[in-house]
């Protein structure tokens, strides 16, 4: 399971800046909107995370269309939950958020206000609820 996190970690950090470049790339140098940008962006960079996740990260040989409805139901519900832990954490504990105060100092090295703080855990909350769910349900062997 420790391989096959780290693979997905490494998956995940492959897209976020294959869809950076995107994005870039169609903004500045395409002229396309940001809304366009952004999701095309995303867009491919989820594609890309389901190919690389099916075969590296977890080496299923399933129903493509299958895992492939699987994995994007799995992300919207698992994006939901993002979205739900980062408005309830902001509305009731913005100035105290959990494991604040075990990394204040490090958060305060490098200038990370409480919000983005809390942005980054409900982050951890999306990819570690996501591995777990695209391993035991969407690519199950």
């Amino acid at each position: 399971m420790i391989k096959q996190a780290a693979k997905y970690g490494v998956v995940g950090a492959g897209n976020t800046i294959l869809s950076l470049v995107i994005i870039w790339v169609m903004t500045k140098k395409l002229g396309c909107t940001e809304a366009f940008s952004n999701f095309t962006g995303y867009f491919i960079g989820l594609i890309n995370s389901f190919f690389l996740n099916r075969k590296w990260t977890f080496n299923s040989t399933g129903n493509v269309f299958g895992s492939a409805v699987k994995f994007f139901l799995v992300f919207a519900v698992c994006y939901l939950l993002q979205l739900g832990v980062l408005l309830l954490l902001n509305r009731y504990c913005p100035q105290n958020p959990p494991l604040y105060s075990l990394f204040e100092p490090m958060l305060k090295i490098f200038k990370i206000d409480t919000l983005f703080y809390i942005q980054l855990l409900s982050m951890v909350v999306y990819t570690a609820v996501n591995f777990l769910i695209n391993k035991y349900y969407t690519f199950k062997k």
